[in-house]
């Protein structure tokens, strides 16, 4: 150590350090493989279990093509043939498709949520300048993530065959007339990749303000450094963040693709004749149908499983 060296006060080090670190060039090596695929995979699998309910009463409204009088209106869009049921059987009859949507679920998640660090460290690793020139630091590391995310859920369409098959035993379960996984398959081939497209252009924004949203509230509400270090509560407010503005931004090319998907096999509809029939017979307003359900519902349940995939990962990595 040289002698003549200034002394720097240890907290002056320290906001250096913390300074340094904002950068989205040193955004990576956070987390081992095989934390994120453990932590991501088990959030998909809570989420599952708890939400998919939830789930089938979103899907059933933003599939509902009239509009609703009644409650037992209502009732009937929601259950179905069970409308008049037990309420045990009403129960049971929103699980319909859980084979496909548990394999769904739970890829889409460890796909998701254990895919977009990878692409953040490749963006890192050759973008991360890029990234603070453009932006700032701070401001260039969360525009990273959000821009990592986007990437990992226009990939996201690869998973598209079993989404389809998950929403048609949820909406429309005739489309099935006794036959099993592997003749659909067959039958259908490349037709389960139907409004791809939608798919894709729906995913990019939404993930972007998924894991963007998130970013930000890191940044500029809890002014961390290291995102994993947030605690368990910080990483509650973060994702509740991040989810209300991935559903809002989403929502319109959602109802599209959900409507797209629910169609029977033999009578499928392009996209752009679904948006000119909504807008002819609907209105404006039935791009947000199922908002209002999506963020009371569906929001907790994309909040919960952000939340425990950011909770979890970070455990993981510290005790594998």
């Amino acid at each position: 150590m040289d002698k003549n060296a200034p002394i720097v006060p240890s907290a002056i080090v320290g906001t250096m350090k913390g300074t340094t670190t904002h950068a989205a060039a040193k955004d990576y090596k956070k987390e081992s493989g095989a934390a994120r695929v453990l932590g991501s995979a088990t959030a998909g699998i809570s989420e599952l279990i708890i939400f998919h309910p939830v789930d089938t009463i979103a899907k059933r409204l933003m599939s509902n093509q009239t509009k609703l009088t009644s409650t037992s209106h209502l009732n009937s869009v929601i259950f179905k043939e069970y409308s008049s049921a037990s309420v045990v059987q009403k129960f049971t009859s929103l699980f319909p498709g859980l084979g496909y949507a548990a394999g769904y679920k739970i890829l889409q998640r460890t796909y998701k949520y254990g895919g977009q660090p990878f692409a953040r460290e490749y963006l890192a690793r050759n973008y991360g300048d890029s990234f603070d020139r453009a932006f700032g630091k701070g401001t260039g590391k969360a525009m990273m993530h959000a821009t990592a995310g986007s990437i990992v859920g226009i990939g996201e369409i690869i998973l598209l065959p079993l989404d389809v098959l998950k929403i048609k035993r949820q909406t429309n379960p005739e489309a099935f007339r006794g036959r099993g996984l592997f003749r659909i398959i067959k039958d259908e081939g490349m037709g389960l990749y139907r409004g791809a497209g939608w798919t894709a252009a729906r995913n990019a924004p939404g993930s972007f303000a998924l894991f963007g949203g998130n970013a930000f509230a890191k940044e500029y509400i809890f002014r961390l450094e290291d995102y994993n270090k947030a605690t368990f509560a910080q990483n509650g407010i973060t994702s509740l963040c991040g989810s209300f503005a991935s559903l809002v931004v989403s929502a319109p090319l959602d109802v599209i693709k959900t409507r797209i998907q629910n169609r029977n096999f033999e009578n499928p509809e392009s996209g752009f004749k679904i948006v000119r029939k909504m807008l002819k017979n609907e209105g404006v307003s039935s791009f947000f149908k199922g908002l209002t359900p999506k963020l009371l519902m569906t929001g907790p349940k994309l909040t919960f499983s952000f939340w425990v995939a950011q909770t979890l990962i970070p455990y993981f990595n510290n005790h594998i």
